[in-house]
């Protein structure tokens, strides 16, 4: 059994086969350890780069080019899945209060900048290592990410320049970025006398005021003055956007969908989609709500669901599709990435979009070949597509970018890069075939699988003499160092968020979280304030506090290196 040992063992020079079991193993053990629970707390994926420390530390490594290879490509899978994931989310936020939350998120994360230099100034660290220490206190993977690849930039021009590993200080300062938020969290809700439920109906109020969702509502025609006008002259004359899907005529049973052109007759029944406010306004202009239910039970009149896989209808608009006047159907809503939108005629179609259609079963079919409608191509990755996407990325991220008085040019990154492609892509649909969707499974298992592969790369390098480099560094003033860039930023962005923006606390926590991007402290505060909204408020400002992020660890270390 010599073979089994000489694999397993640690060894300083490894082999590609040793190399690849110790990152198994890592990130295997890893996952095991941050399943483990203390009260409603555990690690995660984050206890992969623990278990790396502790093999590190004991003689386990791998080979530097497969390190370096495996801990880039981690944190690219990582940061694409992301942007593919919180993209739509993200956009649309800035219609409602995405504004607010990014200028208090992004303010956060500048002030914890400038404590970092404050730190720098004041302490005899090195900048790598203060940049290592601040992004261990605010969980920032990307940040540390970035920080390396600037310092091996200035290390190819500056060969004899020593500079310390920021993953030491990352390792070092990590677990007080989690903890923290959490504690702030708890001390929070105690001090400020927090209910969540009473948060939770605040919420829900503000939202239904903000934010209406479409329904279906009957209307019979009883007002002569929209007798005879077509359909558009009396939408027109209300400037209400609903659609009619059906159309029952009075004294008749057949039902169909009419087009704009149809004319309206007294006592006809229709069935609008649409907002409350919108629906009301018509009701109130044609007549009153009806309670008439043979208009939905036309058995030969169905509604179904068809799945936008065809590519030659992507980025066409629902007016150049007409699928009206081609098979006598109209679309109602179009669902993408878990919102639900009236289908208007300017509305341009995504790859995975999904339309509700009303009309006779024979058309649906018909239409069926146009749309596509191929759940199986949806659950199947498209890799063309999505290594497309990471290629565009990993350009994007290593164009030079040269700034006067700084030794080497910026770049964005492998972290910076494929996250801004992933939000250009699920912002406009995609880029020629790079496209939009993928399924919530590939994307959740990229993501894990990036931030595993990074964190076990991260781990194991920053092990290597992590305990002599703590007893040197006097780790214990680190953490103190850490606990201020961790602390004192939460604190102010709790005041100001509570007491001068009036956010709500369920998504302030949800801010906090993601202002550190940090899953653990999300994690938490779903199950502490046993909501879901934080995880909306998280995917806010996740985008541009990563890149703000990036930024800040980048310019520390070019500026003062």
């Amino acid at each position: 059994m010599n073979w089994i040992e000489s694999l397993l063992s640690p060894v300083e020079n490894p082999n590609m086969i040793q190399s690849l079991l110790v990152i198994m193993i890592a990130i295997g053990s890893g996952v095991l350890v941050g399943r483990w629970r203390v009260g409603k707390v555990s690690l995660g994926v984050a206890a992969v780069m623990f278990t790396g420390l502790f093999m590190g530390h004991f003689g386990y490594r791998i080979q530097k080019d497969i390190l370096v290879f495996i801990r880039e490509l981690g944190l690219i899978f990582f940061v694409y899945g992301i942007g593919m994931q919180v993209g739509p989310s993200f956009f649309s936020s800035f219609k409602t209060e995405g504004i607010k939350f990014n200028i208090l998120a992004v303010s956060t994360v500048l002030f914890g900048g400038f404590i970092a230099w404050v730190v720098f100034k004041f302490s005899a660290l090195p900048i790598e290592s203060v940049v290592g220490i601040m992004s261990g206190a605010v969980t920032n993977t990307p940040g540390l990410g970035a920080a390396t690849g600037t310092i091996e930039e200035i290390s190819r021009i500056m060969p004899d320049r020593q500079f310390m590993d920021p993953a030491i200080g990352y390792a070092i300062t990590y677990p007080i970025g989690v903890l923290g938020i959490i504690l702030v969290i708890i001390l929070a809700k105690f001090f400020l006398k927090i209910d969540s439920g009473q948060e939770m109906r605040k919420f829900r109020k503000k939202k239904i005021n903000r934010e209406e969702p479409l329904i279906q509502e009957k209307v019979r025609v009883t007002k002569p003055h929209v007798v005879g006008k077509s359909l558009h002259e009396t939408l027109k004359a209300i400037s209400a956007t609903v659609v009619v899907s059906r159309l029952k005529r009075s004294g008749t049973v057949e039902v169909f969908s009419p087009a704009l052109d149809t004319r309206i007759e007294m006592r006809d029944v229709m069935m609008l989609v649409g907002t409350q406010t919108e629906i009301d306004a018509f009701v109130d202009e044609v007549g009153r709500k009806s309670s008439d239910s043979f208009i939905e039970s036309d058995s030969a009149f169905i509604s179904k669901n068809l799945f936008v896989t065809n590519k030659k209808v992507v980025h066409k608009n629902l007016a150049e599709l007409d699928l009206y006047n081609t098979y006598d159907l109209k679309v109602t809503r179009v669902f993408r990435a878990g919102r639900e939108m009236l289908a208007r005629p300017s509305l341009e179609l995504f790859y995975g979009d999904i339309l509700r259609v009303v009309g006779k079963e024979e058309s649906i079919v018909q239409a069926e070949s146009i749309i596509g409608n191929s759940e199986k191509k949806l659950v199947e990755p498209d890799l063309l597509s999505l290594f497309g996407g990471l290629l565009i990325g990993v350009l994007l991220g290593s164009v030079p970018l040269m700034v006067p008085g700084l030794p080497v040019p910026i770049k964005l990154g492998f972290a910076a890069g494929p996250l801004i492609v992933a939000l250009l892509i699920s912002r406009y649909g995609g880029i020629s075939f790079i496209h939009s969707y993928l399924n919530n499974g590939a994307i959740y298992f990229m993501k894990e699988l990036g931030i595993c592969l990074f964190f076990a790369a991260v781990g194991i390098q920053a092990g290597e003499g992590f305990i002599d480099n703590f007893k040197a560094n006097n780790g214990w003033l680190w953490l103190l160092y850490g606990s201020f860039i961790t602390i004192i930023p939460l604190i102010i962005m709790l005041i100001v968020g509570s007491f001068f923006m009036k956010i709500n606390f369920l998504q302030l926590s949800g801010l906090m979280s993601g202002t550190y991007t940090d899953p653990a402290a999300l994690a938490f505060s779903t199950s502490y304030l046993d909501s879901d909204v934080p995880v909306s408020s998280y995917a806010q400002i996740y985008p541009l506090v990563t890149i703000f992020r990036i930024f800040v660890a980048q310019m520390l270390i070019l500026l003062f290196s």
